[in-house]
């Protein structure tokens, strides 16, 4: 029988990747976005546009569905007031369906104490209100799974980039390329996490299935990993310099020029833009080393997922309209697909 997921934020930038991901493993895939969200048109989606709030009628139209992927992101300053209720309606959904609810994690549990490798049993010490919430998130998935009520699996994962705007890659590292110019919002010589989403979406769906070929291995509550790539600013210096020379962004001079990120700007303004007060907490990130330990993972799905650094991003560069759909001299073909 075809298997059914259940995508929550669909629409977004990770929910859209992981939506193509499942379909083309040959999945069923429900899209959830909210009532009057512009859908793009694919074949393989039967999008819901019914609200997260409303989880009986979603709990209906999604009857079947063995996983419930939460793709939901909110506003980044309005964490405080919207992650937990989000997701305590995916728990609701999830457990009236008897379905693996699937969450994607981030670093900020962990604190700007921690270790250079990260493991699913290192201590999450976080010091910042969005790392708090997200232990939070996890415990209470823990505790729903302890209680009986929710099998459930964190992924865990560095930065996003690809598949279209939302992150520090198109808001920093790619705003300024065709001026000749790289930004880069830490140490340029400090290696930190990050994740392609395309591969991502596609260990999200190989775990998945082995969710459900072994359900005995999922019993309550389970964390993964997942490595993606250790990049510090000179890693994608070296990438997206011949991208940039290649496309003539570079005019006479020979290398990109760096430029740093204006956290004291950051701090200046962070009373009148909320948007930057929530970014500046997380700056401790960018000059801690940190990378993901994957071996919990591929011990149970195999080989991560991986694309090529250069290919993809040539490929997120396409996805912000930066790019020709095939790069010229490398016969790369590109996905065009946003947490």
């Amino acid at each position: 029988m075809q298997s059914t997921v259940l995508i929550l934020g669909a629409r977004g930038r990770l929910g859209l990747a992981a939506a193509r991901a499942f379909n083309d493993a040959g999945w069923r895939v429900l899209g959830q976005v909210r009532p009057g969200a512009v859908v793009p048109k694919h074949p393989g989606i039967e999008w819901l546009a019914l609200s997260l709030q409303d989880t009986a009628a979603l709990a209906v139209a999604a009857r079947g569905a063995q996983v419930v992927l939460h793709a939901v992101n909110p506003p980044y300053t309005q964490w405080e007031s919207q992650a937990m209720p989000a997701l305590e309606q995916a728990i609701e959904l999830a457990t009236g369906l008897d379905a693996v609810l699937m969450l994607p994690g981030n670093v900020y549990n962990f604190g700007a104490g921690m270790p250079a490798v990260l493991r699913e049993d290192t201590p999450q010490l976080a010091h910042t209100r969005k790392g708090r919430i997200r232990i939070a998130m996890e415990q209470r998935m823990r505790r729903a799974g302890e209680e009986g009520a929710l099998r459930s699996v964190v992924l865990r994962a560095g930065d996003f980039f690809g598949s279209g705007k939302g992150s520090w890659f198109d808001l920093a590292l790619a705003k300024k390329l065709r001026k000749g110019k790289l930004s880069y919002p830490g140490a340029w010589d400090v290696p930190t996490a990050w994740a392609y989403l395309p591969d991502l979406a596609k260990a999200f769906e190989r775990l998945a299935s082995r969710a459900l070929a072994e359900s005995e291995l999922f019993e309550s509550f389970e964390v993964f990993h997942f490595k993606g790539y250790s990049l510090s600013g000179a890693d994608w210096i070296n990438v997206m310099e011949p991208l940039a020379r290649e496309q003539g962004w570079l005019e006479k001079q020979a290398v990109l020029k760096r430029v740093a990120m204006p956290w004291w700007l950051f701090k200046a303004v962070g009373w009148a833009v909320p948007l930057f007060r929530e970014l500046r907490e997380m700056q401790y990130l960018w000059h801690t080393p940190h990378t993901l330990a994957n071996d919990k993972l591929t011990a149970l799905i195999g080989p991560e997922p991986h694309t090529p650094l250069a290919t993809a991003a040539q490929s997120a560069l396409t996805d912000l309209g930066l790019l020709p759909v095939l790069l010229h001299g490398t016969g790369a073909a590109v996905i065009a697909c946003r947490p």
